[in-house]
């Protein structure tokens, strides 16, 4: 049984451990204020620029661009992974990883001699991929701790120049996805070749279009800034998603630090009195015994 020191140590120890965990949510709090504002204020612009390019898209013409070409054999595929820089944020990065290993397997059983390569973002993306057996395209470590549009386009532009050269027949994308403070999803979805649901346009509202200057400029513009937008607003995502699963992390973790103070506490008590009715006993043995002689 633990001393009456040992126990007091230990409700110390964790007395201190719950102010650190609360001190950890409060600040998580105040990211989440900004980083939700800023998935909230983007996904506006990219359900736009996603409808305008599906109306491109849709529009009769004999250019077809090489984001939209399915290979007829997929030999490489590279998959983005966005992973958070630090830990203490519950099973976000756990779901992550797991998600991960599933598609890989998946693809694998889909394609045997498919090559599968990563594109790791955040350090323990990267950590994780240096242990695994696939081959690794570039690192983006530490990239949650300033989070700027340029690393998106970094992303992006390796992707699709990969893609573009034949050095990958697919990319995908796999994060966090910032639904509500309470709740983040793993999210999967094809970066390129573009699927054809993202061009698919309304039949019942089809129009004829006057391109100016000619459609395949547009799609030539429009088509990389669509897909650094989408990069773009995954890590925004999973930088709201990351805040939202630390803070509900830490105050899990306090609550837990309250409830495990409060134990130890009756603990302590319990050891105190017992050791105060100890003592007890032995003086008034040892009074009796000095009567008796």
């Amino acid at each position: 049984m633990a001393t009456l020191r040992e126990t007091r140590d230990r409700i110390t120890s964790v007395k201190n451990t719950s102010k650190i965990t609360q001190a950890m949510s409060m600040v998580a709090t105040a990211k989440l204020r900004r980083a939700q504002d800023a998935i909230i204020g983007a996904r506006p612009f990219s359900k736009q620029v996603q409808k305008i390019l599906a109306n491109l898209a849709a529009a009769d013409s004999e250019f077809v661009h090489p984001f939209f070409e399915t290979k007829k054999i997929t030999a490489n595929v590279c998959i983005i992974v966005i992973s958070s820089d630090r830990g203490l944020c519950g099973a976000f990065n756990t779901n992550l990883l797991r998600a991960l290993t599933i598609r890989i397997a998946e693809i694998r059983a889909e394609l045997p001699n498919a090559i599968v390569t990563i594109i790791p973002v955040g350090k323990r993306a990267v950590n994780a991929a240096r242990k695994g057996r696939q081959s690794v395209a570039r690192e983006f470590n530490d990239v949650f701790m300033k989070l700027d549009y340029s690393t998106a386009v970094d992303i992006a532009e390796l992707a699709s120049d990969s893609f573009m050269a034949h050095r990958f027949d697919r990319v995908e994308l796999i994060s966090n996805t910032f639904v509500t403070v309470m709740r983040q999803e793993v999210r999967h979805m094809q970066l390129l070749p573009i699927l054809p649901e993202a061009k698919k346009a309304n039949s019942e509202r089809a129009a004829e279009y006057l391109f100016e200057p000619t459609r395949a400029e547009i799609l030539e513009t429009l088509l990389p800034m669509y897909i650094k937008l989408q990069v773009w607003r995954s890590l925004l995502d999973s930088n709201a998603a990351e805040h939202a699963a630390r803070r509900m992390a830490m105050e899990n973790a306090t609550t837990n630090a309250r409830d495990l103070i409060k134990t130890l506490q009756l603990i302590y008590n319990r050891e105190r009195q017992a050791s105060i009715t100890k003592e007890m006993l032995e003086i008034v043995g040892g009074a009796e015994a000095l009567s008796g002689n």
